[in-house]
């Protein structure tokens, strides 16, 4: 049996995390075809085997050493589409199409997912690794993707009459203000045996799997529902506004950054001067110093 060759196993590794990127547009694509035939357990299902896919990608690339910009890209294009447009067509088609304004906050939210993922490209690196600046978009996506399932339940009952119908695009435009504010987001809970906060995080964590694992029906809307709050009332109580990342890409204007041509012509005047060159000969010393520049004398050079 001939060996595969390095390059080729090496090729095979690099594609290896955008394969996951690509998986999770495969279910996003397929979570919009089930919201329009109106099997909405399955679109749900299909956003969160993309959320899986999504937390697989960039595992793998750290792992193998293989992230790139190109896959930073590619997976801010795919989950613009996975938890952006299709979580925004299950609510649309499920919940909010009787209303003729209601593609209205579809609009809202996928335009806020599309910032929230251009600000996460900026703002690579930093708290980024630890926090998010503002809710992460998988999980306001699926958030909304499980609203459907927690219908079906028997818990839904005691909630019945409320009216949903008018709390829900409210619900949408809360979601859509989180992904594009200066709330913090803790991208995975303090898990340990060393102090009280690692011991009840791993707690939490494992209870939260369990129950999902167990009843994903009844637990994953209220569980990402708990996990949207929490990241909200931790920063009103504990005041961690003063906690963020250096500038806001959303507030930066482009112009103030770079200058006009004027004031480039205004500060900085440079002129041409032709160097006398001789065949053989290096040009002379200081021949392409500009008129308006005087050259230095002995003393400051020697400086």
């Amino acid at each position: 049996m001939r060996p595969i060759p390095r390059p080729a196993m090496r090729r095979a590794v690099v594609l290896l995390p955008n394969g996951f990127t690509l998986a999770n547009l495969f279910f996003g694509i397929f979570a919009i075809v089930k919201a329009a035939r109106g099997e909405y357990i399955e679109a749900g299902w299909c956003v969160i085997f993309g959320g899986v896919m999504d937390a697989l990608d960039g595992r793998v690339a750290r792992a193998t050493r293989t992230g790139s910009q190109f896959g930073v890209e590619l997976d801010s294009l795919v989950d613009a589409i996975s938890f952006g447009v299709a979580p925004a067509f299950i609510m649309y088609f499920s919940v909010l199409n009787r209303d003729s304004w209601a593609w209205l906050v579809c609009f809202a939210y996928i335009a806020c997912v599309v910032m929230r993922l251009a600000r996460f490209n900026v703002e690579q690196g930093g708290r980024a690794k630890t926090h998010f600046h503002g809710l992460p978009s998988p999980a306001a996506g699926m958030t909304l993707a499980t609203y459907y399932w927690f219908t079906q339940t028997s818990w839904y009952h005691f909630v019945d009459g409320w009216p949903w119908h008018t709390v829900l695009p409210g619900v949408m435009l809360t979601l859509s203000f989180l992904m594009i504010s200066h709330v913090l987001y803790p991208a995975m809970p303090r898990i340990g045996l060393r102090n009280i906060r690692g011991i009840v995080g791993s707690i939490l964590l494992f209870a939260a799997v369990v129950a999902i694992f167990v009843e994903p029906l009844r637990y994953a809307f209220p569980i990402l529902v708990a996990y949207v709050a929490y990241g909200l009332l931790r920063t009103i109580f504990f005041g961690l506004m003063d906690r963020l990342p250096t500038g806001d890409p959303l507030m930066d204007d482009e112009d103030d950054e770079e200058p006009d041509e004027y004031s480039l012509r205004r500060d900085v005047e440079v002129v041409d001067t032709p160097v006398r060159e001789r065949r053989g000969r290096r040009p002379r010393r200081g021949a392409n110093f500009p008129k308006s520049i005087p050259r230095p004398g002995p003393k400051e050079e020697s400086e």
